[in-house]
């Protein structure tokens, strides 16, 4: 079986509901939907992705004959789940916010309508392919207002992403973003996303000396040439590779670019630049790895460091500044009937919503959470792609997804775009939701 498109890729207790579903004739129609409760410390906004993912899984999750075997000899199970699980496919609705689109806390970026059973196995891997894909596009974008257009951004965190498939999830998100591509190969054939990359340290220590791997990193890679320069000594190795670029030139190979990985970029890149300049190599840029992140970018062009490049891997794919969203998939209707959760801290919103968008001058101005069928003045931002469990049209590339994302962050308040916490969006709760809510919870009151 294959773990990353296996159905029995979620938690116990999905399964152990649906049997009791199954048991007990538990199948009308349910309504849920994915959102975030809050807007973190350290967010102005959120950027959605990953509904491309949930969609691929949602049209080819269906259980094999081996993992029905598994289910059926774990002895937990009853006939009457396995022989439910042997024929089922999603035969649901989705509606979502396209890919790319900003949203704020309690709106569902997307909303499943099933029956009940298959609503809520599919829970865990929808919130798993949302929350991930999201968390990293948001912080990818802090990191592109950061940059302001100033250099070029390249995901470079693949090998401390947390697993294999967060790091292609990574790639994609921050290509999303605005980055220009990323260092993980297997992004290109299967996204078609630029790959980039330069040289190890090793490269450099395994040679007779600097000027020997660099010149021997240039013959083998004639069209990609970028110099690791702070193995031993970064002035030094910066004069080396204007040595370097004298013979190279002879033979028709051009220094690209040199690379800074430690010590005080802001110091060293300025004194890099001037060396370079002074060789005659002012058209060599300076492209900076090493626990990048947004914080550090704008630290660095407000001191002046003239870089035009940054590979931006742990603290970005990692979100080390922010690791989890406090995310959530809840039931919000049933059998025709609105439902909602009382628990303090945890209070959802009743009914299938919709999140009206409204602009001024090309710049979102607020949002208005409501019913389905409850209209306003916006832009409505839940749109069908799937209907009876087909998709309903051809969803955009990832080229499209990219440029309505950069539309996206355009539409911005300036003052959401910078790094520290601004005044909340407004996100306004429509009045025909309100009284819905009241008039549940007033029911609940009464009957507990």
């Amino acid at each position: 079986m294959n773990p990353l498109t296996s159905p029995l890729l979620t938690d116990l207790y999905q399964l152990t509901m649906l049997q009791g579903y199954i048991d007990h004739g538990i199948n009308d129609t349910a309504v849920f939907e994915f959102f975030v409760r809050d807007m973190p410390e350290s967010r102005n906004f959120f950027v959605s992705a990953g509904l491309e993912s949930v969609l691929e899984f949602l049209e080819q999750c269906r259980f094999s004959k081996e993992e029905l075997e598994y289910l059926s000899g774990t002895n937990r199970f009853n006939k009457a789940l396995i022989d439910y699980l042997e024929q089922f496919s999603f035969s649901g609705d989705v509606h979502a916010m396209p890919e790319g689109t900003i949203f704020f806390p309690n709106e569902p970026i997307i909303r499943v309508t099933a029956p009940l059973p298959e609503a809520q196995l599919i829970e865990s891997r929808i919130i798993n392919l949302l929350h991930y894909q999201s968390l990293i596009a948001t912080k990818a974008a802090r990191c592109f207002f950061a940059a302001a257009g100033r250099a070029a951004l390249i995901d470079f965190g693949l090998r401390r992403t947390h697993g294999a498939e967060a790091g292609l999830f990574a790639a994609r998100s921050t290509y999303m973003a605005g980055f220009a591509g990323t260092s993980t190969v297997l992004a290109e054939p299967l996204y078609g996303i630029p790959i980039f990359g330069t040289m190890a340290h090793s490269f450099i220590e395994a040679q007779k000396d600097e000027e020997e791997a660099f010149i021997n990193f240039a013959l083998s890679n004639p069209g990609n040439v970028t110099l690791l320069v702070d193995t031993y000594d970064t002035l030094k190795g910066a004069k080396k590779v204007i040595e370097t670029a004298v013979l190279l030139k002879k033979k028709g190979i051009k220094v690209k670019g040199v690379r800074l990985d430690s010590g005080d970029i802001t110091e060293l890149s300025k004194k890099v630049r001037k060396i370079l300049d002074d060789g005659g190599l002012e058209d060599v840029g300076i492209f900076v790895s090493g626990n990048v992140d947004e914080y550090m970018i704008q630290d660095l062009f407000a001191r002046g460091a003239p870089i035009g490049g940054f590979g931006v891997g742990t603290k970005l794919d990692t979100s080390a500044d922010l690791s989890y969203l406090d995310c959530a998939y809840k039931l919000t209707e049933y059998a025709g009937k609105p439902r909602l959760k009382k628990s303090e801290g945890k209070a959802t919103l009743p009914g299938r919503k919709q999140v009206f968008r409204q602009y001024e001058n090309n710049i979102i101005a607020k949002d208005i959470l409501t019913l389905e069928d409850d209209k306003h003045e916006g832009l409505s931002l839940l749109q069908p792609y799937m209907v009876e469990g087909k998709r309903v049209s051809e969803t955009p590339g990832l080229e499209d997804i990219r440029k309505y994302t950069g539309e996206q962050l355009k539409s911005l308040p300036p003052n959401l775009r910078k790094l520290h916490k601004a005044l909340p969006y407004p996100v306004d709760i429509s009045s025909t939701l309100a009284r819905l809510k009241e008039e549940i919870e007033k029911t609940l009151d009464t009957t507990s």
